[in-house]
């Protein structure tokens, strides 16, 4: 993933639409490129030229499996991993509340006496919920912590 490119525009509190007018891409090639993939050079020589940095600073380095990653680095791609699935939970959960809204007036206009809409909000809640919970992580009951204690107990010391 490229997250020299949106740490660059966030410092600069630029919206990708406005990174892409810039550098005259579309917003939609920008979200790619954020999201991981390729781009062409042409591309990145237009973004290098918007934020006047080297075209060379742009590209992705080759992945090597010796090379230790830099925790800053680590530290920053799972904060940016994490907004970016935090703005789709947000997305999910407006989409959740303008469609039911409207599926309950469609409902209480046409069928007032058998609430049907009560399925689709059940169903999709569901979904939102587990969204939430995938999102926001509060049930940690055998996540890294708890299994890491339970090595700890079973060694009978730290790790």
């Amino acid at each position: 993933m490229n997250h020299s490119i949106q740490k660059m525009r966030l410092q600069r509190g630029w919206s990708q639409q406005q990174l892409a007018d810039a550098a005259g891409l579309s917003a939609r090639t920008i979200q790619r490129i954020e999201a991981g993939a390729s781009a062409s050079t042409e591309t990145l020589k237009s973004i290098a030229a918007v934020f006047e940095v080297d075209f060379s600073t742009l590209e992705p380095e080759p992945a090597m499996s010796a090379t230790p990653i830099d925790p800053r680095q680590r530290e920053e791609a799972d904060a940016f991993a994490h907004v970016r699935r935090l703005r789709g939970f947000y997305a999910h959960a407006a989409k959740y509340v303008l469609v039911i809204s409207i599926l309950v007036v469609v409902n209480l206009v046409t069928r007032p006496q058998h609430l049907w809409v009560l399925w689709v909000i059940g169903g999709w809640g569901i979904g939102l919920l587990s969204h939430a919970l995938a999102v926001f992580r509060p049930v940690r009951w055998f996540g890294p912590e708890w299994e890491r204690a339970q090595v700890e107990k079973r060694l009978g010391r730290p790790l």
